[in-house]
């Protein structure tokens, strides 16, 4: 997994769109991000690890390549900003869903 700069991440992420338009999928996670880079330890060690600020850590993945990137509270209205845009510019490919008429509903229930 590649750890990248959030513009860096954002090219990256609209490459991912592009190469898995016509067949695959993208895969986007978030979460909460403490900075932390080694597991909690055990009840029988005392470790105060108190995280400076909160962070975000958002990973994206297409099966084969993995990028993510990590986002402070400073730059979250800017990443979120363009990020939405991306989103929006790139979630034109989605399948909608087959409704059922409602006589199909009334039979089955007759």
């Amino acid at each position: 997994m590649v750890l990248l700069e959030n513009d860096s991440f954002l090219t990256e992420l609209t490459r991912l769109f592009q190469k898995c338009r016509t067949s695959g999928s993208v895969v986007i996670t978030l979460k909460k991000y403490d900075g932390r880079t080694k597991p909690v330890p055990r009840k029988g060690h005392l470790e105060s690890f108190e995280p400076a600020d909160n962070k975000c850590l958002l990973r994206a993945s297409d099966g084969k390549k993995k990028i993510s990137t990590v986002v402070s509270t400073k730059e979250v209205i800017k990443f979120q900003m363009a990020y939405s845009n991306l989103l929006r510019a790139h979630m034109d490919g989605l399948k909608k869903k087959d409704k059922k008429s409602k006589s199909k509903k009334t039979k089955a229930t007759q």
